[in-house]
C-alpha cells in the first residue's frame, strides 16, 4: 500500500514538472525569430506523452534505439485480410517505421490501415505476441524441466540443484500462503492453475522490464483475457448454496433484496473480473510511465540549456535505477495480488460447501 501511494506520489510530481518546464520551453522557441526549423525538431523531440505512449503501447517491430536514420530494429510478420483483397504477409520493414507504404497499405500511429479506407483486419504477429509466445515457451521448457529433475529423483531423495532452489519455495509459498487458506479442501483441485497464472504473470512481467521489450502485461487485451479467464474459473466453482444467496439474499427485507441482487451480480460478473484486470494493468503499465518520466526529464532540461540537462543526468538515471529496482520488486508482488484474489474468488463461489463439508467432518468427528 506504502509503495502504491509513492508511485502515485511520484507520478503527480513529475507530470507536474513536465507541465512546468515544457511550457517555457516552447515559449522560447516561438520567441526565437531565426529558429523557427529548430522549434520545430525540438517540439517534436521533447514531447513526453508520445514518446512515453509509444514505448508502452504495442508495435509491429521490437524498436532498441534510434540514431539518425538509423534504426536499430527487429521487424515481426504482418498478416492482413481484407474483403475482396485477399490475404497478405510481408515483413514490417516495408513500412520503413511508418515512412513508406506497401502494397496499398501504410502504418499510421502504430495500426495497419488501407490506403483507400477500406477494411483491414490485422492478425499481425505484434511484438506484445511475440514476447508472450517467448514467455510461455521459456515457461514450459522451464517447468518440464524442473519437473523431469523431480520424476528422476533429484530433489526428493537428495537435495535440489539450479532452478529448482529458485522455483520450489516459490511453489511452497502459493501452496501454503495461497491455494490452502482460501480453498480448504480444493486447494489440490486449483494449485496447477494457481501456479500457472503466478508464473505466467510474474515472467511476463520480468520480461517486460528488458530494455526494448513489450510490455505484455501492461497491454488491456492481455490482463483482459486473464481477467475473463479467471472469471469463468470462478464461475465454474459456483454451487446452490452461492447463487442462492447472490439471487434472494436470506435475512434482507424485500426492497434491500430489489437494490442488493443487482449489485451481487454486477460483482460477479463485473466488479470482480474488472479488480483482476485494472489492478494489474495499472501497476505494470504505472512503473513503466514513471521510469520514462525521469529519462524524459534529462532531455526537457537539455532543451533548456544543456548544462542543466548534463548536470540533471545523474539525479535521473539515479531515481531510475531506483524505480527500475522497486518495479522488480512490483513485478513479484502483482503476479501474487492477481494469483492471491483469483484464490480469494474462487473460495468465495464454494464457501457454502466449503462450511458444509467442515460441519460434515466435525459431525463425524464428534459421533467417533
Amino acid at each position: 500500500m506504502a509503495a502504491q501511494r509513492i508511485k502515485s506520489l511520484l507520478v503527480a510530481v513529475f507530470s507536474l514538472v513536465m507541465v512546468l518546464f515544457y511550457t517555457p520551453v516552447l515559449a522560447q522557441d516561438h520567441g526565437a525569430e531565426n529558429h523557427g526549423e529548430q522549434h520545430e525538431a525540438t517540439e517534436e523531440k521533447l514531447d513526453p506523452a508520445k514518446i512515453i505512449m509509444d514505448h508502452i503501447k504495442d508495435a509491429h517491430d521490437f524498436h532498441f534505439f534510434s540514431i539518425g536514420d538509423f534504426h536499430a530494429s527487429v521487424p515481426l510478420p504482418v498478416i492482413l485480410y481484407a474483403p475482396g483483397k485477399g490475404v497478405k504477409m510481408f515483413s514490417s520493414s516495408k513500412f520503413h517505421h511508418g515512412h513508406e507504404s506497401y502494397e496499398g497499405y501504410k502504418l499510421v500511429d502504430g495500426n495497419i490501415v488501407a490506403e483507400d479506407g477500406s477494411k483491414v483486419y490485422d492478425f499481425s504477429l505484434t511484438k506484445n505476441v511475440v514476447q508472450m509466445f517467448i514467455a510461455l515457451t521459456i515457461l514450459v521448457l522451464l517447468m518440464t524441466g524442473i519437473a523431469r529433475k523431480y520424476k528422476n529423483g533429484l530433489g526428493v531423495t537428495s537435495a535440489p540443484k539450479g532452478w529448482q532452489n529458485a522455483i520450489e519455495p516459490v511453489i511452497t509459498f502459493v501452496r501454503d500462503d495461497v491455494a490452502k487458506p482460501n480453498l480448504g479442501h480444493k486447494w489440490q483441485k486449483y494449485l496447477p492453475y494457481l501456479l500457472t497464472v503466478f508464473f505466467f504473470i510474474l515472467i511476463n512481467n520480468i520480461f517486460g522490464l528488458i530494455p526494448g521489450s513489450a510490455n505484455v502485461t501492461g497491454n488491456t487485451a492481455f490482463t483482459a483475457v486473464m481477467g475473463i479467464i479467471s472469471a469463468v474459473v470462478i464461475l465454474a466453482s459456483t454451487n446452490g448454496h452461492f447463487w442462492g444467496h447472490i439471487l434472494w439474499p436470506p435475512g434482507v427485507p424485500f426492497l434491500v433484496k430489489l437494490i442488493l441482487i443487482p449489485v451481487e451480480l454486477a460483482g460477479v460478473l463485473i466488479i470482480k473480473p474488472a479488480a483482476l484486470i485494472i489492478r494489474l494493468f495499472a501497476n505494470m503499465v504505472a512503473g513503466h510511465i514513471i521510469i520514462l518520466s525521469f529519462i524524459s526529464l534529462i532531455f526537457i532540461f537539455g532543451a533548456m540549456n544543456k548544462g542543466a540537462g548534463w548536470g540533471f543526468s545523474p539525479v535521473s538515471i539515479l531515481f531510475t535505477v531506483f524505480i527500475y529496482f522497486i518495479e522488480i520488486l512490483v513485478a513479484f508482488i502483482q503476479a501474487f495480488i492477481f494469483t492471491n484474489l483469483t484464490a480469494v474468488f474462487i473460495g468465495q463461489a464454494f464457501e457454502g460447501e466449503h462450511h458444509d463439508h467442515h460441519e460434515v467432518d466435525t459431525h463425524h468427528g464428534a459421533t467417533a
